[in-house]
């Protein structure tokens, strides 16, 4: 990161001096008018705007707490552990310089002191600014859908997802130009924003394989990224056998993780990956085949299930949507 942004996240802030001057905590009105600690957009956003950059407080426990907005955290240097409730269980995402941490509207989380020399970034977006750069993503795009399942708090996802991306060239210029740009606040700079997320949206996609470095697959979504870009790549061939042995991990631990982050099992997530439905003319019997089932009754009832309607249904609908 250029030096100028390191010098200007250093500066201590008002409510950081405050809280080196009196050994105290977190003001909680400050984020909020609610019992609960739910941090308010209102609070952080001026009117009318969809995104804001805010450096993340230092020198005290930011306490468990939730938003009403989705929040990136861009660890520009040093670290911050992160304590990410899932329902009652807790998990540490400890992020380090290149580290990327996005956090939908349900998940609780908390943050433990940072020092000095520790600085991040939390990107403020309301829900409505991710239109524009979710639709830069091709369609038949399985991280596409594991984003937006994950920003949405979608039932079956995590409510976060955490990128290792240091070292990736595009992803950190692209997040410092949006930072450059939140800074300097220039008319038509919303434009500018919405491509360049678009844009990292399209490079986390790209390099998801690259993001879990041989011999460094030790967090569940990196082994997540790892194997949705597999099933990208290599639908409808790919097999769970030929993964695990890519990852050097057990096919039950790889199983168990794609369950835990992403609500599906493998044989689940290439059924999604191709959107065969929607996006050719095969028929039914030859989608079923590719997917694995050998029960008509039990496709049609677990499609059913899953989609609420049968599969004819299903493309027709999907049809017409793409058509308008």
């Amino acid at each position: 990161m250029r030096p100028e942004l390191l010098e200007f996240l250093q500066k201590i802030t008002p409510e950081e001096q405050a809280i080196l001057d009196s050994g105290g905590s977190i003001r909680q009105e400050l984020y909020t008018s609610q019992a609960a600690f739910v941090v308010d957009s209102r609070r952080l956003l001026e009117k009318r705007r969809l995104i804001e950059l805010r450096p993340h407080t230092r020198f005290a426990r930011f306490p468990q707490h939730r938003h009403n907005y989705v929040e990136m955290v861009y660890q520009c240097a040093g670290s911050a552990s992160h304590i990410i409730d899932h329902a009652g269980r807790q998990e540490i995402i400890t992020l380090r310089a290149g580290d990327l941490l996005f956090l939908n509207q349900n998940v609780s989380h908390e943050i433990l002191p940072t020092g000095a020399e520790d600085l991040a970034v939390n990107f403020i977006i309301l829900p409505q600014f991710f239109s524009r750069p979710i639709s830069m993503i091709e369609r038949e795009n399985v991280l596409r859908d594991f984003l937006l399942a994950s920003l949405s708090g979608a039932v079956g996802t995590t409510g976060c997802l955490y990128v290792r991306a240091q070292g990736l060239v595009p992803v950190e210029n692209l997040l410092e130009s949006m930072i450059w740009t939140l800074l300097d606040r220039r008319a038509g700079s919303n434009t500018v924003l919405e491509t360049s997320l678009g844009l990292l949206f399209m490079n986390l996609s790209m390099y998801a394989g690259a993001i879990c470095q041989s011999g460094e697959v030790d967090s569940g979504q990196d082994l997540v990224f790892a194997a949705l870009k597999y099933i990208e790549d290599r639908y409808p061939d790919g097999s769970l056998a030929e993964l695990s042995r890519q990852l050097g991990q057990a096919e039950y631990t790889l199983s168990r993780v794609l369950k835990k982050y992403t609500g599906s099992n493998f044989k689940e997530l290439l059924q999604q990956a191709a959107y065969l439905l929607a996006h050719t003319p095969l028929p039914v019997d030859t989608i079923m085949a590719y997917i694995g089932y050998d029960n008509s009754s039990y496709f049609y009832r677990r499609f059913r299930l899953r989609y609420g309607c049968s599969p004819k249904e299903y493309r027709a609908r999907e049809s017409a949507a793409l058509n308008t």
